[in-house]
């Protein structure tokens, strides 16, 4: 009974110090250096490339989800996303803005698959460099670091601007979509998709969803969740968006996304042989946070957001500077 007692008392401990641990180490956002630093790690060390392959964004797996090879499922993604967002319906040569683009896994079946024009930007250095080293030579596809809060493109300079799952990490949503649609050339497409927080003015979130919220915050560097409702609501404010903004909700043909995530590890130990135990550590480090997703995006309390829009000539001169529309949006 004894050593009963001491087995429960060292397994209680252990769980201690790995939930103290990964409460300690939570990636907080603090600024765009703070993500930047984060996908920087994450793509030097390998490890979420080998899970998540090229695409660091969830899968599409049907409505209803049928079952799918995970990777399979995250170009199937991209591919959906083409046809909701009707860029399938565009000539070659269209010129793309991919932001968020990561290490360029759409930005490549947007040029090779669709003959599109890509310039995929990210905040971080390092999945600029993985992304150009993943890209062949003749592929329409390059890559920079810039800021989405503060894009170097002047107005109106692209057919169509994409983002995946990139909104998360913006501080101030109402700069993320006056930054999205300012680049956007007039009759430009906008096409965006992104994890959502329910709309806590309609029913507002209870002591657990504040917690569950916070670590989801936390653990990967964001500054804040909007609802689909709100991010509807700010690309319209802008009042370059031609119309109503249209949005979709996609949590059930991403949920199994969650997951398929964690059962990579399982099917696939050779990762254990590729990265060792310092691997094993870093990626069980993971798994908490991957499970609140699950539980957040299963009951509703996030949700998967799709939007579309339009680009009318907007509000103001063309020619005014960034500088100068910065200062109003702002002020």
């Amino acid at each position: 009974m004894n050593i009963l007692f001491l087995g429960a008392g060292i397994i209680l401990a252990l769980m201690a110090i790995a939930i103290i641990l990964y409460l300690v180490t939570a990636r907080r956002y603090e600024s765009s250096a703070s993500v930047a630093n984060s996908y920087d790690q994450w793509t030097e060390e390998g490890i979420l490339e080998f899970y998540w392959g090229e695409h660091i964004h969830l899968g599409h797996y049907g409505s209803p989800p049928q079952r799918k090879n995970f990777l399979t499922a995250k170009a199937d993604f991209v591919y959906e996303m083409v046809r909701w967002g009707g860029l399938d319906a565009l000539p070659a040569n269209t010129t793309v803005l991919d932001v968020g683009c990561g290490i360029g896994g759409s930005s490549r079946i947007l040029a090779t698959e669709y003959g599109f024009d890509v310039t995929g930007i990210t905040i971080s250095p390092q999945q600029v460099q993985r992304a150009q080293e993943l890209t062949p030579e003749g592929v329409n596809a390059k890559f920079a670091v810039d800021d989405a809060m503060a894009l170097s493109f002047p107005d109106a300079s692209f057919d169509v601007v994409w983002s995946i799952e990139a909104g998360p990490h913006m501080p101030d949503k109402a700069i993320f979509a006056q930054e999205l649609l300012r680049v956007l050339k007039p009759g430009g497409l906008l096409v965006v998709a992104d994890w959502n927080q329910r709309d806590d003015r309609q029913i507002p979130l209870n002591g657990l969803e504040r917690m569950i919220m916070k670590q989801l915050l936390d653990q990967w560097s964001h500054p804040a969740f909007s609802s689909i409702e709100g991010f509807s609501e700010l690309l319209e404010a802008t009042g370059y968006a031609q119309g109503q903004v249209v949005t979709d909700d996609w949590t059930e043909p991403t949920l199994p996304s969650w997951l398929d995530s964690i059962w990579q590890g399982v099917t696939r130990p050779e990762g254990l042989v590729k990265f060792g135990l310092p691997g094993l550590i870093k990626s069980l480090r993971e798994v908490p946070t991957l499970l609140l997703m699950r539980v957040a995006f299963g009951t509703g309390l996030c949700r998967f957001g799709m939007f579309r829009a339009i680009r009318g000539n907007g509000p103001g001169d063309l020619t005014e500077s960034k500088s100068d529309r910065m200062s109003i949006i702002t002020s």
